[in-house]
């Protein structure tokens, strides 16, 4: 048989399992890594499970996302995270020198490897063939303790790419069209395959910003091959060594086909507020635009921010629009430094900010209310942005340059009227500084550092098992594609309190019922209702363990999404499916919920699990393996794990 990349991947780090789609999996990983918002949890978990030194190839933790110091917390954090990460033998990036998925792809990423995430956006490194899955913060700590990662196998979506992007269309244009195509949903259980001679066109960043917004179609990753463009992005780097050829045999077979003309792409923008959102920017030109940011998670390269330093070069910013760069790295804003694009950008009227997520987490830049806002950003859930109501739209750094050149959403081939396109180019050598990476000790020096906490470094919750039965109140009832930020909010608020379950549980659905908190606690044991794609977003664990902390004990839903589905297993939470989805319509808030002998059927390996609301019995599905089963038994993975050692 002829096999697909993804396959070959996975075949080379199979430890247990069969490679059938829906089962599950368990696959050695050779990276790991943590960014400091969902690492601070991560590593209190790795600390917990008492070992010396990390058990995986290579482990990294990035200062990344808590970057503004408002107050002792995100300070107090980061010295934690670098004393731990010398402690324990990982690789420490720190504050300013960049977003944890291009310093990745920069420094580390390997053809071939596999690499755990906990942050979605971690197939970013597709960009250098490697197969990377976002995954919640504990299933981080376990690979950092050389466990493998389990998870259902996936169906492997092959798109064949051709022809090549025409002017003033780039990468982002393309994942925006398989968003357009497939919707947040069309990526759950699927890895998305790049394949065909329009591959060959797109160089390492190009294929970067494809595998990052990946996750937005809810895959449990992206891929491309290992090829000249890989080899070339390297050797650039002062790694060639690290390539290899990887490409899917000749005719290799797929689960699903697309295929995408990359000649016959235009600008695309997603309006608010969804990645899926997807109309040409033709369609929308003319609106006023009141702020533009382009870089963060995605976006940020060399290659993306020197296209728009060449666009701005001889403009000016629009009167009332504040235009923000945001590097990914420090190494892609010293090179950009270096060819001259700083003084383009200042010239132009940009901002220029340190390295790092910023905005995209709403760590700052918030918006004005009622203002719209155009970044090249992954995301424009309602209100991320940190403004509530807020007007977000997701687009290519040319159409962002466009747009803050003219203060209206622009098609940015318009702008061949007043220049060529740029064509920027990543450099063939990069000028390299790795001052911003702490590398491991040797095992004796790292055994005698201390671990350095503050007061917001609080200890890990104990969790009990889980009850014979189960008596809840269905404490809210949502609806379709409820996401990580609905239920746990990022922003400079909250996010410095990830380290703190009992004070981060306080803004639990914050944004969409502020009384959450209090009515979840009254109620002693509560169930969370809702619709399809529940959880869809962010790999953040916390949205499991917030919740939980609350005395939410299951969740009964349409469908979830496959990291937060994992994540409420790792907390004892019980992920339910509806039988019938019509049945959602049963239960109310308020609502009193019976699952009898609750326990006794998750021993005994049940599917459907009977609950009974207002009198009436009503079908759900327990679709776990045998492995979760006994986490979701002793009330958590933490707590199984604890066990299995005793």
């Amino acid at each position: 048989m002829k096999k697909n990349l993804t396959t070959k991947i996975l075949e080379s780090h199979l430890v247990a399992g069969q490679l059938v789609p829906g089962t599950e999996i368990s696959i050695k990983i050779d990276h790991t890594l943590l960014q400091d918002a969902t690492g601070t949890m991560a590593m209190l978990e790795f600390i917990a499970m008492g070992l010396p030194r990390v058990k995986v190839g290579l482990a990294a933790q990035y200062i990344d996302h808590n970057l503004l110091q408002t107050d002792y917390k995100n300070a107090d954090d980061h010295v934690f995270l670098t004393s731990a990460a010398m402690r324990f033998g990982i690789y420490l990036s720190r504050p300013g020198n960049g977003v944890s998925h291009q310093v990745h792809l920069e420094r580390f990423g390997t053809p071939g490897s596999t690499l755990l995430g906990a942050d979605s956006h971690s197939p970013t490194a597709a960009g250098l063939s490697v197969l990377a899955i976002g995954a919640g913060g504990l299933d981080v700590a376990l690979a950092m303790a050389g466990h493998p990662f389990s998870l259902p196998c996936p169906a492997v979506l092959g798109v064949k790419l051709t022809g090549k992007l025409p002017e003033w269309v780039s990468g982002k244009d393309v994942i925006l069209e398989m968003l357009r195509r497939h919707t947040v949903k069309g990526g759950v259980g699927k890895v998305i395959e790049y394949y065909g001679p329009g591959v060959a066109t797109l160089s390492a960043t190009d294929r970067a910003t494809i595998g990052n917004m990946g996750a937005e179609l809810g895959a449990t990753s992206s891929i491309f091959p290992s090829d000249e463009q890989t080899r070339d992005f390297l050797i650039s780097q002062g790694r060639c060594e690290s390539w290899q050829l990887l490409t899917a045999d000749t005719g290799a077979e797929y689960d699903e086909y697309e295929e995408i003309d990359l000649s016959a792409l235009e600008p695309l923008i997603a309006c608010p507020s969804s990645p899926d959102n997807v109309v040409p920017v033709r369609e929308v030109a003319g609106v006023t635009v009141d702020q533009v940011i382009v870089g963060s998670s995605v976006n940020s390269s060399y290659r993306d921010l020197m296209t728009v330093c060449r666009i701005m070069e001889g403009n000016r910013v629009a009167p009332g629009v504040h235009f923000h760069v945001n590097p990914g790295s420090r190494q892609a804003l010293e090179n950009v430094a270096q060819d001259g694009g700083v003084l383009m950008l200042l010239m132009a009227g940009v901002s220029i900010h340190q390295s790092g997520c910023l905005g995209c987490i709403g760590m700052g830049q918030a918006p004005g209310t009622d203002q719209v806002s155009l970044r090249t950003f992954p995301r424009n859930f309602p209100g991320r942005s940190g403004t509530k109501g807020d007007k977000v739209y997701l687009c290519s750094p040319e159409t962002a340059a466009a747009s803050g050149i003219y203060g209206v959403i622009t098609d940015p081939r318009t702008l061949s009227a007043i220049k060529s396109y740029p064509a920027a180019q990543n450099p063939a050598r990069y000028l390299l500084d790795d001052s911003g990476i702490i590398a491991p000790l040797p095992p004796v020096e790292a055994a005698a550092v201390e671990i350095k906490t503050g007061p917001n470094i609080v200890p890990l919750t104990d969790f009990e098992a889980l009850p014979e039965s189960l008596n809840a109140t269905v404490v809210i009832k949502l609806g379709d594609n409820i996401t990580t930020d609905h239920i746990m909010p990022a922003g400079n608020k909250v996010l410095p309190l990830r380290s703190n379950i009992p004070a981060i549980s306080e803004h639990v659905f914050e944004q969409v019922d502020a009384e959450f908190p209090a009515r979840a606690r009254s109620a002693g044991n509560g169930i969370i209702v809702a619709g399809e794609n529940y959880g869809q977003g962010s790999s953040r664990e916390h949205a499991a363990i917030a919740p939980r902390y609350l005395g939410i004990r299951a969740k009964i839903v349409t469908s979830f999404a496959r990291i937060h589905k994992a994540n409420l297993v790792n907390f004892g939470i019980v992920p339910l499916t509806l039988k019938e989805s019509a049945d959602s319509e049963l239960f109310r808030q308020g609502d009193q919920v019976s699952i009898p002998a609750l326990r006794h059927l998750v021993e005994q390996g049940a599917v459907e699990i009977p609950v009974v609301v207002n009198g009436r019995q009503v079908v759900t599905l327990l679709e776990v393996s045998d492995r979760q089963r006994q986490e979701l038994l002793a009330g958590g993975t933490l707590n199984f794990v604890k066990q299995q050692k005793a």
